[in-house]
C-alpha cells in the first residue's frame, strides 16, 4: 500500500473513532489521482456521512416524538390463545332503554346531561368520546384528565399525544379510531373511578359499541380491561389473550399514562396494539 493510501486509511478509521458509523466517498473525488505526501495543500477525497439506516422494529417512543417511520408488521406477534368471553345480555321485552339504538349523537347529548352520579358536580365538560360511527377499532381508556375535562375531547394531553403516536405507527390515524372512556366524567384529583361512577356510566360505552360495532375493542389500562371483562384479574394477566366482550375481539394493554411514567411498557404496548391491527385487519 502506497505511503498516500496509508495515510487515507489512518484518517478514514480516524473518522469512525471519532463516532462516524458510515462515511460515503464520493465517486468523483476517489477516481482523481491520489495526492502524494508532498502536496498536502491537495484537497483530501469529498466525504458524507450516510444516514444509519431505518430501525424496521422501532416502536413509538413513550414521551417522545418517534424517530423513524417502520413497518409495524415487521416481527409482529402471532395472535394470542383465546381468553376471557363475555356474552350479550339477555333481550329484555319489558323494560324500555333509551340508549337502545340511540346513534352516537344522540349517545353524546345525553351524556352531556347526566347527572346519574357525584362525578357531574365538578365537571368543566362531560367527555362522550369521538370518532367516526363506522371505526373498525374503539379505545377504551378509564376516565377524561384535567386537558379533556377543559375541552370536552378524550385524550388530548401527553398521554392522548402518545396514543395518537401509537396509532399513527399501526398506520391507523387518529380520525380512523373511536375513542372513549369508561367514565364520561373528570374523577376528582384524576383518582381511579369509584365502582357506582362506573355503573352509572358504563351504560352509555355499551350503548357507542353497539352502534359502532367495531372489528376490535383495544382497553387500556386496567379500569377498562376489568370493566369491560367483568374481572378483578391483574392487567398483565390479561394481555396476551384475545377476550371476547358481546363477539368483539377485546386486547388488553396499558394505558398510555402508565407508559410515560414507566417506558419498560412500551414494547409490551407495542406488541398489544400490533395484535389489535392484525385483527381489525382480519375482521374488515
Amino acid at each position: 500500500m502506497s505511503d498516500a493510501r496509508q495515510l487515507f486509511d489512518t484518517y478514514l478509521r480516524q473518522r469512525v473513532a471519532a463516532g462516524e458509523r458510515f462515511l460515503v466517498i464520493d465517486q468523483r473525488a476517489s477516481q482523481a489521482p491520489v495526492p502524494s505526501r508532498a502536496a498536502p495543500s491537495q484537497p483530501e477525497p469529498a466525504m458524507s456521512q450516510a444516514p444509519p439506516p431505518a430501525d424496521e422494529s422501532a416502536e413509538p417512543r413513550a414521551g417522545g416524538r418517534r424517530a423513524r417511520r417502520a413497518d409495524w408488521r415487521r416481527d409482529a406477534p402471532a395472535i394470542p390463545p383465546a381468553g376471557i368471553s363475555i356474552a350479550p345480555p339477555a333481550e329484555d321485552l319489558f323494560t324500555s332503554d333509551p340508549l337502545n339504538g340511540a346513534t352516537l349523537d344522540a349517545i353524546a347529548h345525553l351524556v352531556r346531561q347526566c347527572r346519574q352520579c357525584s362525578l357531574c358536580e365538578g365537571r368543566i365538560n362531560a367527555v362522550p368520546g369521538e370518532g367516526p360511527a363506522d371505526a373498525r377499532l374503539v379505545v377504551v381508556g378509564e376516565g377524561p384528565g384535567a386537558t379533556e375535562d377543559e375541552t370536552g375531547r378524550p385524550f388530548v394531553g401527553r398521554a392522548g399525544e402518545l396514543l395518537t403516536e401509537i396509532l399513527a405507527a399501526i398506520d391507523l390515524p387518529r380520525e380512523r379510531v373511536f375513542i372513549c372512556n369508561i367514565v364520561k366524567c373528570r374523577p376528582p384529583d384524576n383518582r381511579k373511578p369509584q365502582q357506582d361512577e362506573i355503573d352509572a356510566c358504563v351504560p352509555y360505552l355499551y350503548a357507542q359499541l353497539a352502534q359502532i360495532k367495531p372489528a376490535v375493542i383495544l382497553a387500556m389500562g386496567g379500569t377498562a380491561a376489568e370493566t369491560l371483562l367483568s374481572t378483578k384479574q391483574s392487567l398483565a394477566s390479561l394481555r396476551n389473550r384475545v377476550h371476547s366482550f358481546r363477539g368483539t375481539p377485546l386486547i388488553v394493554t396499558y394505558h398510555p399514562a402508565a407508559l410515560l411514567r414507566n417506558p419498560h411498557w412500551k414494547k409490551p404496548t407495542w406488541d398489544d396494539v400490533r395484535i389489535a391491527r392484525q385483527l381489525a385487519d382480519a375482521h374488515a
